[in-house]
């Protein structure tokens, strides 16, 4: 024990200026300097010692973060400048420490970066991310975990590809590893789409004034000529016109139309051969709806699930709702196309007689109604929708089995999240008799009681 004594007594005298420099601010009296070093004295010993676990280490981080808080708030309380010791340098130590000992324990390793992250040391979390990918370099959380701190907090879409490719060729069977991919170059679409709406990319570069404007004796504004740096400065021009197309033209880049997320979808079909793997796929592809590039690349994943397995519920789901993709509820053609999604599902409900597909299908129409600005007459129409093909969900369970409590329990929190109040209870009732025992229904029929 002699050892683990010296070790803790080396780390609580590198301490000592500190709490001298706190003690003669006056930021902490003589008595809460005693307390703190005698707290930090027990937790230096536990951690030295043998038998200490990771929740030490979390315990000890947790004390020093509540004392830093309190310093910062009695320096600023009583106007004096940051003492130069500050909490930072000795909780990323002591967590430095802990995930040096406990290198396996992934929550340490969270807690060391979600510090860090808030600190905004940057370089500090570069090098965690660097440790802690090469010693778990088979767990593609982390690699999704790493891809997108740098998306999210640096902006680096070149960085965040990089740990993708990286992950993928060390999670070689991870399919959550593409699916995140092809989610990451999405959201890298939206926003460069979002930035190019922001600066009226989206719109033609140029309005002349009309002349009947200029004509206009009863317009309420002045039409000025416009004005160019040319007009100033003649030697500014050139004889080479300036390409005015060449905003609008990028939005037909490979990269804004889509080319990434399609080769990423190829790549993992190519390995995986999965349809039900396409399907999630196609969801993720269908969160971002409102981008343009959506309707060529959710066609191209439905085209590709039929052609691997054109019978499979999961194939004919995303096949038949692909025309709704990039079409808004509020849009004037949403009623017609909704309309002949709505004839082709039962053509292909009554071929196939699938209760996946008929599962499915109720999924993604209840998905419609979540949209606020939905027509009401449109929302009548989905909602008996709905209830015809619930009732044959129920016929196909009770003449043919098949079906789960997990599912119906799914389907259930969908209605009563969408306010389908008559759809709930009459499928609850059912659902309760078919499967009494199960929990999420139980859960469900007590919320109702209540």
């Amino acid at each position: 024990m002699s050892g683990a004594s010296d070790k803790a007594r080396f780390y609580l005298e590198q301490s000592i200026p500190e709490l001298h420099e706190l003690e003669r601010k006056k930021i902490f009296t003589k008595d809460e300097v005693s307390s703190i070093a005698k707290k930090r004295s027990d937790f230096e010993h536990k951690l030295n010692g043998r038998g200490s676990v990771p929740s030490d280490y979390a315990r000890y981080v947790e004390y020093e973060m509540n004392l830093e808080t309190l310093r910062r708030k009695r320096t600023k309380r009583m106007g004096q400048k940051n003492a130069g010791h500050t909490g930072q340098k000795r909780i990323s130590f002591i967590l430095d420490r802990g995930t040096r000992k406990f290198h396996g324990d992934i929550g340490l390793w969270a807690q060391y970066l979600d510090y860090s992250r808030k600190q905004k040391a940057y370089k500090k979390v570069a090098q965690i991310f660097t440790s802690l990918l090469r010693l778990h370099p088979t767990k593609p959380e982390l690699w999704i975990y790493a891809a997108k701190y740098v998306m999210e907090d640096q902006g680096d879409i070149t960085g965040a590809r990089s740990y993708m490719q990286r992950g993928l060729r060390f999670c070689k069977q991870s399919k959550e590893l593409w699916l995140e991919y092809a989610r990451l170059e999405l959201i890298y679409i939206a926003k460069i789409t979002g930035r190019r709406e922001i600066l009226g990319l989206n719109s033609p570069l140029y309005e002349e004034t009309s002349q009947s404007a200029l004509n206009d004796q009863e317009a309420d504004h002045i039409a000025l000529p416009r004005i160019t740096a040319e007009d100033i400065n003649p030697s500014l021009s050139t004889d080479e016109p300036a390409d005015q197309d060449v905003p609008q033209n990028l939005s037909k880049t490979p990269v804004l139309s889509g080319a990434i997320p399609i080769a990423v979808f190829d790549a993992a079909m190519d390995k995986f051969k999965d349809v039900s793997l396409g399907e999630r796929f196609y969801n993720v592809a269908i969160e971002f709806n409102s981008m343009s590039c959506i309707a060529e690349i959710s066609k191209h994943i439905a085209n590709t699930l039929m052609s691997l397995d054109h019978t499979s519920p999961a194939s004919i789901s995303c096949f038949i709702r692909q025309p709704l993709a990039g079409v808004q509820t509020s849009s004037p053609e949403f009623p017609a196309i909704l309309s002949v999604i709505l004839k082709q599902l039962r053509i292909q409900i009554e071929a196939h007689a699938s209760l996946e597909l008929v599962d499915r299908s109720m999924d993604w129409l209840a998905s419609c109604i979540s949209a606020g600005d939905i027509d009401p007459d449109i929302r009548t129409v989905i909602v008996a929708t709905l209830s015809r093909l619930m009732g044959q969900y129920r016929t196909m369970i009770q003449t043919k089995g098949g079906g789960s409590g997990d599912r119906a329990a799914h389907l259930l929190q969908g209605f009563q999240a969408r306010g389908l109040e008559k759809l709930f209870l009459s499928t609850l009732a059912w659902s309760a008799e078919v499967w009494p025992l199960h929990p999420g229904l139980l859960t469900l029929k007590a919320s109702v009681a209540t």
